[in-house]
């Protein structure tokens, strides 16, 4: 019982803190740029790929997981990192995989973007993370995104879908997102 009540108190904790947080801005001229590009586009390859293998119907859309890691490039390693993981993770997914489908593809690229936008700009500005800028990320990329879904697709249905069915995957995000740039707020 105490184990458990430390745990929640560890977490409870963790959410609630702001941490000074220094963004790296990598440039394209930096070596380092195209490494971290590639660990994270593996990991936007790989984790929609693990996602889409569990048996229950639609996990893998619920999750938002083309998302996650570059929610993780552009927060800590700026814009070129993200956008690199943004625009090459789906269309190597596509590819590869066949998900997203091709008709996806614009949507996803352009809420992809916008996330890059979004988390560069916010993690550069405050040089802090916290569970609310993540929120505020995830959210601000989320509502422009749907807006311009719902106009690429002529549906309001297609625009809110990830707020109906992909709650979860912005949840993970928002959290998965803040344990993980927390556990890279040292690297330099």
């Amino acid at each position: 019982m105490n184990y458990e009540l430390s745990i929640m108190n560890y977490f409870n904790h963790s959410l609630k803190s702001i941490i000074m947080f220094t963004s790296l801005n990598l440039r394209y001229a930096d070596a380092k740029a195209y490494l971290w590009a590639a660990v994270f586009i593996v990991g936007n390859l790989l984790f929609p790929f693990v996602c889409h293998l569990v048996p229950a119907a639609g996990v893998g859309k619920m999750l938002l997981p083309i998302y996650f890691f570059t929610l993780i490039a552009a927060y800590k390693f700026g814009w070129r990192v993200g956008l690199a993981t943004a625009i090459l993770s789906p269309l190597a997914n596509s590819l590869l995989f066949g998900m997203p489908l091709a008709i996806a593809l614009p949507a996803i690229m352009t809420k992809s973007v916008l996330l890059v936008l979004f988390a560069s700009l916010v993690a550069s500005r405050t040089q802090k993370l916290s569970v609310l800028h993540l929120l505020a990320v995830v959210v601000a990329y989320q509502v422009v995104g749907s807006a311009l879904e719902m106009l690429l697709y002529q549906s309001v249905a297609a625009g809110f879908a990830d707020f109906t069915l992909g709650w979860s995957g912005m949840f993970l995000q928002v959290v998965g997102g803040y344990f993980v740039l927390k556990a890279l707020a040292k690297l330099q």
